[in-house]
């Protein structure tokens, strides 16, 4: 509670609020379907797989457990053994899971009962008010050997994907030696570059209503079988993971009712996110054929395209591409948050302000939100530092007061938790800023540093950071 930490529910729990949950989560999906207006004609044109993956090679037992020992403990309430109990004593039951795992593969069949995911709502903000059902999103918690298995497919799938170059490039969700920060980066990148050649760069940010949530089966299979290449038994599988899957909300004691899951992929799940990467694939071939860059990550979609003053400033290409995106989106069943659009000019001069952006101009902003990072027309990054700042030093305020109850350890490991993550979160995009914003997120560290070993303001703070094996801030930017 000192650290405003969410509570996984507010409301008081009752079969009949279990029951208003599993109501509002199966509505909110079929109301966002409702919105969308299908398109007739489908303006992606996606390359087919030439490649093959047709079936799935047994696990071995030492990869099994090399796989288990380095998977997270998390799992459904309803495990006959507590995920961390079972990855303890896995090697007595080793066998008996190589044999489910692999019958699984072999057969083209996943169990019924590795299908269940017990919903548990989580308050999306901490301010928000609990007694509003709106304000909560569902957790997804499946069976721990359900995700073993997963992870076992996984790992052969993205082999192949990786071997044939079937991946979007520039989709970072979900990639090893891939991150936000990776994302940005590029993006930053190439705005610099246009804008250091005199054009402008016009930047729309698009996010997706409940994205993972209406993923159209069907689709997804002939994705699969037809731009990916998974043919046979592994095709059997697949339509086998999305069939028959049901879901229950359980709150306390109390538990809803099943209902099953007609569409989407399963949050909480280890493949849920790769399947929606690979739903998106037909994306690349629009903005290709507009001459549009992008960047995406998951559902965020970065999407950036220069204006040049001897086209006088025309967005139109981009609108064109626009218009065949939300096409797309619509006949695959994905709905565009209109509300979280949002619009930026980077460069130029005055004759910027002339620049005709027809129906964009209603999401253009003066500060977006792009991954998390806060970023101006000037790219200076000032109201991102801003906000740095006063987020680490209302958490330092916070965390003053658990001090005394905590061990000098585990305090520093709340420090980092809260605080340094915040600093060096795409601290990256950091270089080259003013000094006077760098010294700025010097003192939150310093403020960290003198909190952990109780220094006064009058001590030089140098030595301490040396102590504590801590980099100062400009060093962790060009680390």
């Amino acid at each position: 509670m000192v650290l405003h930490a969410p509570q996984t529910v507010g409301v008081e729990s009752s079969q009949e609020i279990c029951e208003n949950f599993l109501h509002f989560f199966i509505d909110k999906v079929l109301s966002v379907k409702a919105q969308i207006s299908q398109s007739v004609l489908d303006p992606s044109t996606p390359v087919p797989s030439s490649a093959v993956f047709d079936r799935f090679e047994p696990v071995s037992l030492l990869c099994l457990q090399e796989l288990v020992a380095h998977m997270k403990p998390s799992g459904s309430p309803y495990d006959a053994l507590p995920p961390r109990f079972f990855k303890e004593v896995f090697l007595t039951i080793a066998s008996v899971v190589q044999s489910i795992v692999n019958s699984s593969l072999s057969s083209g069949v996943v169990p019924v009962n590795l299908k269940h995911a017990v919903i548990q709502p989580l308050l999306k903000k901490p301010a928000l008010d609990p007694d509003i059902i709106a304000n909560y999103r569902p957790i997804s918690k499946l069976p721990f050997i359900s995700k073993i298995l997963e992870k076992v497919v996984y790992k052969q799938l993205m082999s192949f994907l990786e071997e044939h170059g079937i991946l979007e490039v520039f989709q970072s969700g979900f990639k090893a030696l891939h991150s936000t920060e990776s994302a940005l980066l590029r993006v930053f990148n190439d705005v610099f570059l246009a804008t250091d050649s005199g054009d402008c760069v016009i930047i729309v940010l698009l996010d997706l209503t409940a994205a993972f949530d209406t993923v159209d089966h069907n689709i997804l299979i002939s994705r699969l079988e037809q731009l990916v290449g998974v043919r046979s038994t592994a095709l059997q599988w697949f339509r086998s993971y999305l069939a028959e899957r049901t879901f229950s909300v359980k709150l306390g004691e109390f538990v809803s009712s099943v209902a099953s899951l007609q569409c989407g992929v399963p949050q909480g799940s280890v493949l849920g996110p790769l399947l929606f990467s690979l739903y998106l694939l037909p994306l690349g071939s629009i903005f290709r054929k507009h001459g549009i860059s992008f960047h995406c990550y998951a559902d965020d979609s970065q999407i950036y395209f220069p204006l040049k003053k001897i086209n006088g400033f025309s967005v139109d290409p981009l609108l064109r591409c626009l218009d065949e995106i939300r096409a797309w989106m619509a006949l695959n069943f994905l709905h565009f948050n209109e509300q979280k659009t949002e619009v930026m000019v980077f460069g130029g001069t005055s004759e910027t302000t002339i620049i005709d952006l027809g129906s964009l101009a209603q999401y253009v902003k003066p500060v977006i939100t792009n991954l998390g990072v806060k970023m101006e027309a000037n790219l200076k990054l000032e109201s991102q530092v801003s906000a740095v700042v006063r987020s680490s030093f209302f958490h330092l305020r916070q965390l003053a007061k658990i001090k005394p109850i905590l061990s000098k350890q585990l305090f520093e490991t709340v420090i980092h938790a809260f605080v340094t993550s915040r600093l060096d979160y795409c601290n990256a995009l950091y270089c080259g800023v003013s000094d006077a914003s760098i010294r700025r997120l010097q003192v939150v560290q310093n403020a960290a540093a003198r909190l952990l070993t109780g220094t006064k303001k009058s001590e030089h703070i140098t030595p301490i950071l040396i102590l504590l094996h801590c980099k100062p801030v400009h060093f962790r930017i060009v680390f």
